[in-house]
């Protein structure tokens, strides 16, 4: 017996059939061959058609069962994953309405901000342990605002995944951590944040029904088997943000417990109990465990320059393999002999209260460096970046007892993870899994299960794990160095 989990990301949609016992991973790939296309028709903007996710989801869904050689009669229960932070719209045939605005889209920034002045940020911090940000609920009042014939004729708001539930089930159906993730759920009073749809001027009852996680939240139709290949009549029992499943793909569970990503941006998603949402330089999100005897909140820390930043190296300097690059600054001492990089040169950093920075190359000395003195200190900047993030989280009262990663190109790299855990304190456990595996594992979960869970990754997943390194004083006068001189360039922004 198998369970099929999907990664419905910007780029691309993953999936993943994996065995129901045992977690092990039977296949994984992703749809379409090239990444998806992101609509900006103004800068700032970025929109796709909900309706490509679905194809997409229906092609990967066929080539999985064919590739794997499996009886799709024997797929028992399916897992969604999805881009945060996005807004569908549908009207009451349940077809979108627009495309929907995605995760990386800034029109709304400042309908957030206004509301989070005008509401308080006592209020906000208190009850949605955010502000309003940019999210959800702030795109949805931008709709209001400057497309109100499209507006009327909204039947339900959902996030991205809620819309492939609906293809799958039709049913309009939406989870706590999916309205956490939009700025749509009230901690303090354990419900939708109500108020806020009021401050917007939005419809209450646009609010879809809230289906709990590890539970059957809906059954395949007949439509959507035909179109998909799925059987008809399994049931979709779990679904999340990328971030939260990303957590939970890597047993990342319970208080104390820090799920790390280094791709083109780096994130640490700390689980917490209930937090006091005092930083405006974290997130806060039910987690996908989330119980109000239990509150499981994932505080997520973004770090946009990480990974971007070594692969802007990598294409400006002859197009060098990551592992020829890791090599060269194998050969440079720890502190890149003075060299240093700042790497913030992704946009706006919200751990900087949303200033942004740029990229900075530091105390360069053509004498002495060369290219693999620029490869070190740009491996050393982005680590200082995750150690400073740390430090953030922290402050934000975050407890800290293990940190598990994906085996992805930044973690793959000796000098970064070393860094890391030597600067942190703790010991960083590397996983091979993906967002797709996780949740499709998560299936399982409607048993209850956590430590079967836990196992399974185990079993399945874990590569190796960088422990922080005895000698640890050159790399804490590296790190002083490096943020003496973050601090510089902070001060004059």
């Amino acid at each position: 017996m198998y369970y099929i989990g999907y990664d419905i990301g910007s780029s691309s949609v993953k999936a993943a059939l994996v065995e129901a016992e045992t977690g092990k991973k039977v296949i994984v790939l992703n749809e379409p061959q090239n990444e998806m296309e992101i609509l900006s028709i103004h800068p700032d903007w970025a929109e796709q058609d909900p309706e490509i996710w679905w194809q997409h989801i229906c092609t990967a869904t066929k080539r999985a069962i064919k590739e794997a050689n499996i009886d799709a009669s024997k797929i028992q229960g399916i897992g969604i994953s999805y881009q945060m932070h996005g807004l569908v719209i549908v009207d009451n045939a349940g077809k979108a309405l627009r495309n929907s605005i995605i995760w990386c889209d800034s029109r709304a920034v400042e309908i957030g901000n206004k509301a989070f002045a005008e509401i308080g940020e006592e209020k906000c911090m208190s009850h949605l342990l955010n502000s309003p940000g940019n999210f959800t609920a702030s795109k949805l009042k931008w709709v209001k605002e400057n497309e109100p014939e499209v507006y009327n004729k909204i039947a339900k708001y959902m996030l991205p995944g809620d819309y492939i539930a609906l293809k799958l089930t039709g049913e309009v159906t939406t989870t706590k951590n999916g309205l956490s993730e939009g700025m749509l759920w009230d901690y303090k009073e354990n419900k939708v944040a109500d108020w806020l749809l009021d401050y917007y001027g939005i419809d209450q009852s646009l609010t879809p029904k809230i289906v709990e996680n590890f539970t059957n939240q809906g059954f395949v139709t007949e439509k959507a088997s035909a179109e998909s290949g799925l059987p008809a009549g399994i049931p979709i029992v779990y679904r999340a943000g990328d971030q939260p499943n990303n957590a939970l793909s890597l047993n990342v569970l319970n208080p104390g417990e820090v799920a790390a990503t280094g791709g083109t941006s780096g994130v640490f998603y700390a689980v917490s109990e209930m937090s006091s949402g005092k930083s405006t330089r974290v997130n806060n999100f039910v987690h996908v465990n989330y119980e109000l005897e239990t509150p499981r909140v994932g505080k997520l820390l973004n770090i946009n320059g990480a990974g971007i930043q070594y692969r802007w190296l990598r294409n400006n300097m002859g197009n060098e393999s990551y592992e020829v690059m890791n090599e060269k600054a194998s050969n440079v001492e720890v502190g890149s002999e003075g060299l240093v990089v700042i790497p913030f040169g992704n946009g706006a950093e919200r751990m900087f209260n949303n200033k942004n920075i740029g990229t900075h190359f530091l105390n360069l000395n053509l004498n002495i460096h060369n290219s693999a003195h620029l490869f070190r200190a740009s491996l050393e900047g982005i680590a200082f970046s995750f150690v400073y993030g740390m430090e953030c989280l922290k402050d934000d009262n975050a407890t800290i007892n293990v940190i598990r990663a994906g085996n992805d190109n930044l973690f793959r790299s000796e000098i970064f993870s070393n860094t890391v855990a030597t600067l942190i304190g703790h010991e960083i456990e590397i996983y091979n899994t993906t967002g797709a595996v996780g949740a499709g594992r998560a299936v399982g979960l409607k048993d209850g299960d956590y430590s079967k869970f836990g196992a399974n990754v185990s079993d399945n997943d874990h590569v190796m794990t960088f422990l922080p390194l005895h000698n640890k004083e050159p790399y804490e006068t590296a790190y002083k160095k490096w943020k003496k001189e973050l601090e510089l360039i902070l001060t004059n922004k």
